[in-house]
């Protein structure tokens, strides 16, 4: 068993019984690891110690069951593993920088630390090829853009300190609060018929330390933007990494999180770059299912 398959099947069974006591050893023993060894291998592929991660994990959980109203604060503590109210309420506000009577009172969408699959960081896939990992679906081809396309939408800058890595950072979701917006407002906007929505991050004018992000609609080719802001996905050759997941939630987040890591590992194996912007693009949903595409305008690496 290769180390990550072994903190990977830890991950797998925490993520079971995320609400239970977990005791250091007895995960250690699951991956046939000393204690000391199993928590140093730990950090080094998660990013985080397991206690914090095993915290963070709960966390999600804890926000999902706040959102419906009839489940008393305290219930939802002591359901997902904190010991009282007190120290649920502490722990939340660490992470998300209010409490959990705040969310209730003013819901905002909240970054997560996503569950990792450690596979996809040791798996390369060719081109066409569809890569099926712990419930995504990635498929990665390269397409020419003859044409520019246009969207328009709304842009807001986002602090990057909070915000990224995705799937590692946690507080409050900028760029979903920017989608939020949008969404009330998109019904103005003259959009191409089954057209897609697209969210972008780029550097822009944005203030040292962000990035600014456009949430938009695929627009009529004469439309009039009005008081909306317009961006436009340029011609050229990108590598699309496009995936899909079981519902929407999942696909925009631990999905794109997923999707995104592979994608700037892939591109490097694959001597690439991408330094200028990184534009998601989203299609109708399913009831089945949920996809969208990352359109990735790779170049070569420069030499030296």
């Amino acid at each position: 068993m290769h180390a990550w398959e072994a903190i990977q099947k830890t991950l797998d069974y925490m993520e079971s019984r995320i609400s239970e006591n977990l005791e250091i050893d007895d995960l250690a023993a699951l991956a046939a690891l000393s204690p000391f060894y199993y928590q140093r291998l730990f950090s080094r592929l998660v990013k985080k110690p397991v206690r914090e991660y095993i915290r963070y994990r709960r966390l999600a959980h804890a926000c999902e069951a706040l959102g419906n109203k009839e489940n008393r604060i305290l219930d939802v503590a002591l359901e997902w593993g904190f010991g009282s109210h007190e120290g649920f309420t502490r722990a939340f506000k660490e992470a998300y920088g209010m409490t959990p009577e705040q969310y209730r009172d003013h819901p905002a969408r909240l970054n997560q630390f996503t569950k990792p699959d450690l596979s996809l960081g040791y798996t390369m896939i060719d081109e066409g090829v569809p890569l099926i990992s712990d419930g995504l679906i990635l498929e990665i081809n390269r397409r020419t853009l003859e044409q520019p396309i246009m969207f328009i939408g709304l842009s807001g800058y986002v602090p990057i300190d909070g915000q990224l890595p995705l799937g590692e950072a946690t507080g409050v979701d900028v760029p979903g609060e920017v989608w939020r917006k949008f969404h009330e407002r998109k019904g103005s906007i003259s959009r191409l018929p089954g057209g897609r929505e697209l969210g972008v991050a780029f550097s822009g004018d944005a203030p040292k330390g962000s990035f600014t992000y456009f949430a938009g609609a695929e627009a009529l080719p004469d439309a009039d933007p009005g008081e909306f802001k317009v961006w436009q996905l340029p011609a050229r050759e990108y590598v699309v990494f496009g995936f899909e997941a079981e519902n929407f939630e999942e696909l925009v987040t631990s999905a794109l999180y997923k999707a995104l890591n592979y994608s700037e590992l892939w591109l490097k194996k694959h001597g690439m770059t991408n330094v200028l912007f990184a534009p998601e693009l989203y299609y109708d949903s399913t009831p089945e299912a949920s996809y969208m595409e990352l359109w990735l305008p790779a170049d070569k690496q420069q030499e030296g």
